[in-house]
């Protein structure tokens, strides 16, 4: 018996043993094996996805495939820990970086403006389906500042987050208002009811554009970016494409449109990991 039992317990001492070696052993990275995975992840870190996104995206695309899924920790891990087989260290580039949300570069440049915009309608008064995104036809908008007086117009969706850009002219209320009047005749009218900005004198002529398309205009508090969340985070996005101190006076609008459709062919986190687009030719198929 005794005999029996030192057998056994050399049997377990040597199991024991063996899951220790197994644990301490490194692991192949699921990325070394599978060439279906690097292709993927390679094409659409090129395409400015963040490993999140691209996670999220595989596993709602492919929902039943394990073979398939892999962790934002593990492309991470491949990108930064170099190993054979895996990811290339070029990809390294495509990774964005600071994404906390800050006011814009030019947003001093607006205090001049504070209190001089006549018959304005605050935040504050906004209909709660605005506030928590409960419909979809909200917008939130800004100007992002170049050199050589240059500016880009930036238009997020609140229910979607749905980007348009426009290129304007100048940042005098004239140019400003006809550049947006121009972009809403893009729009079904059920998908455009509202616009909120901050005090920046270009829109001091808001009561024309409001005649022209019929949107609703409400202006944040001072120094209050937050209020435009989704639009302070999208021109930090964009600096990806147009650094500061770029001229953005010969920036074509067919080059807004196509960084605009980068932007809304990326999957959200906030979306469920579904494209911004995919959400927004929802509304539009629901009011067809």
């Amino acid at each position: 018996m005794k005999r029996n039992g030192g057998r056994d317990h050399y049997r377990a001492s040597n199991a024991e043993q063996s899951t220790w070696d197994r644990a301490r052993r490194p692991k192949r990275c699921k990325l070394a094996g599978s060439p279906f995975l690097r292709r993927t992840i390679s094409i659409k870190l090129r395409l400015g996805w963040a490993p999140q996104q691209i996670a999220g995206w595989l596993k709602r695309t492919f929902p039943g495939d394990e073979f398939k899924h892999v962790s934002h920790e593990t492309i991470y891990r491949s990108l930064f820990i170099q190993a054979r087989g895996v990811l290339k260290k070029e990809l390294l580039q495509y990774l964005r970086t600071q994404r906390t949300i800050r006011r814009s570069q030019h947003a001093t440049l607006k205090n001049s403006g504070l209190g001089q915009i006549k018959n304005m309608a605050s935040i504050r008064q906004r209909p709660a389906s605005v506030e928590d995104r409960a419909v979809p036809g909200h917008w939130e908008g800004d100007l992002i500042a170049g050199s050589k007086n240059s500016y880009i117009a930036t238009l997020v969706e609140r229910h979607t987050r749905y980007v348009m850009l426009a290129k304007v002219k100048n940042k005098d209320t004239e140019s400003v208002i006809n550049a947006l009047i121009k972009q809403s005749r893009k729009l079904p009218n059920e998908l455009y009811k509202s616009l909120t900005w901050d005090r920046g004198k270009e829109l001091a002529d808001h009561q024309r554009f409001s005649l022209a398309t019929h949107v609703d205009v409400y202006f944040c508090d001072p120094h209050s970016p937050w209020q435009r969340g989704s639009n302070e985070n999208t021109n930090g996005l964009l600096r990806q494409y147009f650094p500061k101190g770029m001229d953005l006076s010969n920036i074509h609008q067919n080059r807004l449109n196509a960084v605009a459709r980068r932007l809304n062919e990326r999957p959200r986190q906030t979306l469920d990991f579904e494209t911004p687009a995919e959400r927004f030719n929802q509304c539009v198929a629901s009011i067809g």
